[in-house]
């Protein structure tokens, strides 16, 4: 047997929150409060993100998905727009256009970088298209130069999906701190609340009306302007957000060091490519193999104890509801990426012995799986 076998047989998850005394405290102190529901402690949330994203407006809700959501909704997105998307994303990103009676018009993804290929967006314009969505996958920016100048030269709106992207830059600037960014914090993100979202503004306007129809439209109790929804986040929620945002960079800085590490010690894989000028926050450290061999490795990690996941296994414009809706694409190389990824842990919960192990049984499976 090799020796980390002998001297190592353990379990390295995908992810792995981590949630500590300061949290626990924070939301027993909510809870002794009587105040459970969205109150102080949301708004001192979203002032405290908005100072670290660097953005003029924070406004917090039940989750990402509901963040994209009110966000085309107060850009005004709706039935007989389009908006255009990468295929290669969680599902949120499809369906949320698809709530708000817009068509999803998926473009094919950039193949060294897996995110959203500006020149495909431009081709895919047409006098019906009010967005563009670009998502920063993996926490990996996209190339917001061009696609922040696409939007600009035919009058677009872009909201960005940082759903995975906490903590990430380019061009020397956190993303979310320019235009409207969408942010989740579900327990496998970089930071978690829990469950909840955040949309990042610099436009008054849109968070105005964000807040407005979060919150059944109202502004004064029992007063309602517009049909809104309950997209609100409470307390709780946000006190354990308030936690993890205090430990955000600490956690980032970890992930950056495993992702270093990998870079230098896998020896038969590559992970996406970074464009110029970008810091991924690495919320997930994902390699490509060939699309035949994917799924042996993938046993092979895990009998090892080693968590793998595959993101995506099947792209949106490939999901049964979208196909039946009839927003049909052509994305061959989200098709190939969906057929080759593989994501390792990178979370700061892996350690200098845990990274090593995973390493080199990634190595190891390269050629024995």
């Amino acid at each position: 047997m090799h020796a980390t076998q002998l001297a190592a047989p353990r379990t390295v998850p995908l992810s792995r929150p981590s949630i500590e005394r300061e949290e626990i405290d924070a939301v027993a102190d909510v809870l002794r409060s009587g105040s459970l529901a969205q109150g102080e402690m949301v708004e001192a949330f979203e002032s405290a993100f908005a100072a670290y994203i660097g953005c003029a407006e924070a406004v917090a809700t039940s989750s990402g998905t509901t963040a994209l959501q009110l966000s085309l909704l107060a850009l005004r997105v709706g039935p007989g727009d389009e908006v255009i998307t990468t295929p290669f994303t969680f599902f949120a990103t499809a369906s949320s256009i698809v709530h708000v009676g817009a068509r999803p018009v998926f473009v094919d993804i950039d193949p060294g970088t897996l995110n959203l290929s500006p020149p495909a967006v431009e081709r895919a314009i047409t006098s019906r298209t009010r967005a563009i969505i670009p998502v920063h996958l993996y926490g990996n920016p996209c190339d917001m130069l061009e696609v922040n100048r696409i939007g600009r030269d035919h009058g677009l709106a872009v909201l960005e999906d940082a759903c995975q992207a906490h903590g990430a830059c380019t061009q020397g600037r956190r993303i979310g701190s320019t235009g409207t960014a969408c942010f989740s914090f579900y327990p496998t993100k970089n930071m978690t609340s829990g469950e909840g979202g955040m949309i990042c503004t610099s436009n008054p306007q849109l968070a105005d009306t964000a807040r407005l129809l979060r919150s059944h439209g109202m502004r004064q109790r029992y007063l309602h302007e517009a049909l809104g929804h309950n997209y609100r986040m409470t307390d709780i929620h946000a006190a354990i957000g308030l936690a993890q945002l205090r430990r955000l960079d600490g956690f980032n800085a970890a992930r950056s060091a495993n992702a270093a590490y990998y870079d230098t010690h896998l020896r038969s894989l590559r992970r996406p490519a970074v464009y110029s000028g970008a810091e991924p926050a690495w919320h997930q450290y994902t390699v490509r193999s060939e699309p035949d061999r994917r799924d042996a490795m993938a046993a092979y990690l895990s009998a090892r104890g080693i968590g793998v996941g595959i993101y995506y296994p099947l792209p949106a414009h490939r999901q049964p509801i979208i196909e039946q809706l009839g927003f049909i694409a052509d994305c061959p190389a989200a098709d190939a990426a969906a057929a080759s990824v593989l994501s390792i842990p990178v979370h700061p919960g892996v350690g200098e012995e845990e990274r090593a192990y995973v390493a080199e049984e990634v190595n190891r499976a390269c050629l024995e799986a």
